[in-house]
């Protein structure tokens, strides 16, 4: 097992950490470390284990074994008051009773601080959340984008050095969610903290994060930037799971050369060995058709649908069915071609 050593740029190294119901093993020896100023989201179907490693990250949940390092110090055992870490849930838990001043000043007022530096604070943070002049609003009287923001508000103004973020963008709708994206990152980068972020929403973790940790099965499946893990996933349950993908049963018969559907094609990858079995995946945007004698493959349209920005055009060949997304039309029934470059060839061992 990889053990990641402390760096400067490191603010939390997780190692082996293991969590364990019983005979339910929820995490299984996750080890990562996060970078100061990181937006990092933890993305994964539920049941994988997610929300579980960001409560242990807070200090909600203990681990079983293994050690949260917190700037090199082990924090495993000290409760969530006592780390500079501040959390953010999908139910905002905020104060009906208290007014949104209140609501944000919260903390501070536990720590008695002095009420004119409470002030400065609560008015700042409302103007980093673009909710200037809401001091004394109802809590009931805001959206449930406004709720979200004070929630942020609340958890800010105690200026912490790692905000958590437990899929807090769940109960707004998709217009809304969308803005709320857009806006987190820009408070992210405003504050110039560290945000670790839950989701199961693959577009909102791609949107938004520097790096994600794609998680199944209470493991890390693959780690890297969106573009790393969107365009070169590790195993089929990363392309499967991060956008749409056709996988298909492939061999790889020398270096660069891999053969699927009873077609050679020429590929970018190397290094899995001679006449190997692999796992081949190809985005359906990646998919170029054609007039059928011009194509590496040809197919029969099955169906056609119009999504907005692109058709999605399924296509049986030779017993598979492809997925075709292409700002061209094509016909129900209609025989077309498929191209495919070298360098959408995506190789991976089997499953």
């Amino acid at each position: 097992m990889k053990e990641f050593k402390v760096e400067n740029d490191y603010i939390i190294d997780l190692k082996h950490i293991t969590k364990a119901y019983g005979d339910n093993t929820v995490l299984d020896d996750i080890n990562m470390y996060i970078r100061r100023n990181e937006f990092l989201t933890l993305l994964g179907p539920s049941g994988c284990g997610k929300t579980t490693l960001l409560r242990i990250i807070g200090g909600f949940e203990e681990c079983s074994e293994g050690e949260v390092l917190f700037e090199g110090k082990n924090i495993a055992n000290l409760p969530p008051y006592k780390r500079k870490i501040n959390t953010v849930f999908q139910k905002y838990a905020l104060f009906p009773h208290m007014n949104v001043e209140e609501n944000i000043a919260f903390g501070l007022n536990i720590k008695k601080m002095d009420k004119k530096v409470i002030e400065q604070k609560v008015k700042e943070m409302l103007e980093l959340v673009n909710l200037k002049g809401y001091e004394k609003r109802s809590i009931d009287s805001l959206s449930g984008g406004q709720q979200q923001r004070i929630a942020i508000a609340r958890a800010l103004v105690n200026e912490p050095e790692v905000l958590l973020l437990d899929e807090p963008l769940g109960a707004l709708d998709l217009k809304l969610r969308k803005g709320m994206q857009a806006e987190l990152k820009r408070i992210q980068q405003k504050v110039g903290i560290t945000f670790i972020f839950v989701t199961h929403d693959q577009e909102e973790a791609l949107s938004m994060s520097d790096t994600i940790a794609v998680m199944d099965g209470g493991k890390i499946q693959q780690i890297g930037s969106p573009v790393d893990i969107y365009n070169e996933p590790k195993n089929a349950f990363v392309a499967d799971f991060i956008g749409e993908s056709n996988i298909l049963e492939g061999l790889m018969k020398k270096d660069y050369l891999v053969k699927f559907q009873n077609v050679d094609f020429v590929c970018v990858d190397a290094g899995f060995g001679d006449n190997v079995a692999v796992d081949v995946v190809i985005r359906p945007e990646d998919i170029k058709l054609v007039k059928a004698e011009e194509g590496m493959l040809k197919g029969k349209v099955e169906s056609v649908t119009f999504k907005g920005v692109h058709y999605e055009i399924m296509i049986v060949e030779e017993g598979y069915t492809w997925m075709v997304h292409s700002t061209a039309m094509a016909r129900v029934g209609e025989e077309v071609g498929l191209v495919i470059a070298p360098e959408d060839i995506h190789i991976m061992k089997r499953r």
